[in-house]
């Protein structure tokens, strides 16, 4: 029996002072040019979270706003507002600087965050109000202490500042003295990483409408990797992220691979489901704080916004066969192999239409194919175009050299099988999976039959292998054949009576 997709959660954390501070084009910056115009004019840049509450991508991405209604709307976005503006979408919502920060301190479990008594008292009502947070997360944030403390740390203990509206509200100390694994910085990326996972994680469980004790198992995906100098790389995100969200019968495990990282952690869920190891997985992924602000520089040129000011993070569940939410097909996989090679049509070709031919089906028997899903509003302004359209321009091009569909309408296909981009510059997060949410509705109300979820990923930015990366995997309509599709005993009783009295037919009839 084939997994289904039970539901998913997306969030974005607005943190605004973190792309001034924590990103990597700004932390970099500060180093070789720190008294340039960049660095002066981007406070200027910066969006309220009002403002980002009315920007159409990310209504999108938390559900209030569908693809299909982005494309109607002239590009580009960030000079226009939505006309929802709410911080609370179906998928999930967008949670403001300074309830993550409070969050981020929840999600501490070695003490090394440190909050300005003050800020706790003014802004922990707040985060107790949201309906995701409950007792026990509340529970684990403390009264804080004093700001001098905070200053003292970042000043002479090389503790990562906190900041909101550009003030010191706490900081994240370093977990060893020596071992840069662990040091401010990194704890800090990695907390972040973990707290937009917590929140993600909520999102999807309300909205799969489970409890927490079904899940079994969490594969988280992000981009950071957790460890000491000993293990840089040992993990494990999910399980610590999974404790803080209260999964507490649940074990897990973290996979990475850059971009396509997600698609991966999707086939990984999918096929612990379907061997039956697992009954209830959830993949996650908090989100990134080096890629705030990465194309700042373009932004601030061009006289534009900062654009990379959210934090994003998605996580979806798979379960077993119901005979009604959509399956996820591992008879159709794409796989980008050693021996591929990097040429863009033969990336696609491995991960589209070989995949596709395997399974006798056409370019055309997909509905929709969701691959990088990039918000061009970002993208375009720093040089890289559209890379969603890119990457359809791509596949209808293999489509007519495979006969599929006219030349004529190659402008078609990428309206009809492709979709505006929306998600968030955070390397993992627009990979393919931001469009599982709603195409799990599509399929559920008849709209579309088919999907496919596009993952690639740069391997080559380890530095351990030049090699490209990526996977695909069909999304489809419930077979109707459910798991739990069991009898009765009553229809038990009738089915051997039925073939004993057939069995009893043929031995007479041998008999004559």
């Amino acid at each position: 029996m084939k997994s289904v997709i039970k539901g998913a959660g997306y969030i974005l954390v607005h943190t605004p002072d973190m792309v001034i501070h924590n990103g990597t084009t700004q932390t970099t910056e500060r180093i070789v040019n720190p008294d340039g115009d960049y660095l002066k004019e981007l406070p200027s840049h910066i969006r309220s979270f009002e403002q980002t509450l009315s920007y159409w991508p990310n209504q999108v991405y938390i559900g209030n706003k569908t693809p299909e209604d982005l494309a109607g709307v002239e590009q580009p976005w960030h000079d226009k507002t939505c006309d929802v503006s709410e911080r609370y979408g179906k998928f999930g919502q967008i949670m403001p600087q300074e309830e993550f920060l409070l969050l981020m301190q929840a999600c501490d479990v070695f003490d090394l965050v440190k909050m300005d008594k003050d800020f706790v008292a003014e802004h922990k009502a707040a985060l107790a109000a949201n309906p995701l947070i409950d007792e026990t997360i509340m529970a684990r944030i403390n009264d804080g202490v004093d700001g001098a403390e905070v200053a003292r740390l970042v000043a002479e203990e090389h503790s990562e500042g906190l900041y909101h509206h550009d003030k010191l509200v706490g900081c994240v100390n370093r977990a060893h003295d020596i071992d840069v694994n662990l040091s401010a910085h990194v704890m800090h990326e990695n907390i972040v990483s973990k707290a937009s996972s917590v929140l993600a994680l909520l999102s999807a469980v309300k909205n799969a409408g489970i409890s927490k004790d079904e899940v079994e198992y969490v594969i988280d995906c992000c981009e950071e990797a957790c460890g000491d100098m000993n293990q840089r790389g040992g993990g494990n995100f999910a399980k610590a992220a999974a404790e803080i969200a209260g999964l507490s019968c649940a074990t897990g495990s973290d996979a990475r691979g850059f971009c396509a990282g997600p698609s991966h952690a999707m086939i990984e869920a999918a096929a612990l489901v379907e061997s039956g190891a697992y009954k209830t997985v959830i993949v996650t992924a908090g989100g990134c704080t080096a890629k705030l602000g990465m194309n700042g520089k373009d932004h601030v040129k061009k006289g534009l916004p900062i654009l990379e000011d959210m934090v994003g993070g998605f996580a979806v569940v798979v379960t077993q066969n119901d005979g009604v939410n959509p399956e996820i097909n591992l008879e159709i996989l794409g796989r980008h192999t050693v021996g591929t090679g990097s040429a863009p049509q033969a990336v696609i070709g491995s991960l589209v239409t070989e995949p596709l031919e395997r399974a006798g089906l056409k370019v055309t028997d997909i509905d929709k194919f969701s691959p990088e899903m990039q918000n061009p509003d970002i993208t375009k302004p720093a040089g890289a175009g559209d890379v969603p359209l890119a990457n359809y321009k791509m596949i209808a091009a293999l489509a007519v050299k495979r006969g599929d569909i006219a030349k004529t309408d190659l402008a078609k296909f990428t309206v009809e099988h492709g979709l505006t981009g929306w998600a968030p510059t955070q390397g993992h997060i627009p990979s393919g999976v931001p469009y599982i949410g709603f195409a799990r509705e599509d399929i559920l109300a008849g709209a579309i039959q088919r999907v496919m979820i596009i993952g690639k990923g740069s391997l080559f930015l380890g530095r351990m292998t030049n090699l490209f990366d990526g996977v695909s995997f069909v999304i489809q309509k419930n077979s109707g054949e459910g798991d739990n599709a069991g009898v009765s005993e009553e229809e038990v009783k009738g089915m051997i009576a039925k073939a004993m009295k057939e069995f009893a037919a043929t031995l007479m009839a041998q008999a004559e």
